[in-house]
């Protein structure tokens, strides 16, 4: 899906507090960003964040950050943080592929949200649960490594149930009709539709 580009975007991002520029510096380091030691919780492709909002306004002892690649879907985003002051969320304009060069050891719950399923063999390195991305993983979680997933794609839903179990994560809970009561947009667009949303929750020691 192409997006369409807002005028004036990278200019917004670049001088809002909200989105984290450089993040690299701070690898290792994110609890002083936030000036806490709670917990952190990552959403790669948070789109305009509906999602990882409402976890942040629920959950003030929890610290989340957006991974989102394109400027435009984030504006929503960061008008909202500004406006009613979340403390407790920050976002980052990157590609997901870099996502080791900027933490580690420091997130304690990932989540993959509606990702693009990359449906041709050729591009499945792409996938957010592919065997390359899951290795990047390994090095940014502090502890257990938890990753939550939803998608409306079926193949990409059971090609991720058995990489996971390929790279040895254990899967506690799958659900093929998921229903949750915080969604992104995505989900609610796919629900009004009548589509089912696939559901997995897996963690590795």
């Amino acid at each position: 899906m192409r997006l369409k580009h807002i005028k004036g975007s990278e200019s917004i991002i670049e001088n809002s507090e909200v989105v984290i520029k450089n993040p690299t510096n701070y690898k290792g380091k994110w609890k002083n960003v936030f000036k806490n030691n709670n917990k952190i919780y990552l959403e790669v492709g948070m789109g305009k964040g509906s999602f990882l909002l409402e976890h942040a306004r629920r959950n003030k002892n929890i610290n989340y950050i957006g991974f989102e690649k394109y400027p435009s879907v984030l504006l929503k985003a960061i008008e909202t943080i500004e406006k009613e002051g979340l403390d407790n969320i920050k976002i980052i304009c990157a590609d997901a592929s870099h996502i080791d060069e900027i933490f580690y050891k420091e997130i304690s719950k990932l989540y993959l949200n509606f990702s693009d399923p990359w449906p041709k063999k050729r591009h499945e390195k792409r996938r957010l649960t592919s065997k390359v991305f899951l290795d990047k993983y390994n090095s940014i979680f502090k502890g257990l490594k938890v990753i939550e997933q939803k998608t409306d794609n079926d193949s990409l839903f059971e090609y991720s149930v058995n990489s996971f179990k390929n790279s040895h994560y254990l899967i506690v809970k799958k659900n093929r009709n998921y229903f949750d009561d915080i969604r992104t947009e995505y989900e609610n667009k796919f629900i009004s539709k009548g589509k089912n949303i696939n559901y997995v929750k897996a963690i590795k020691l």
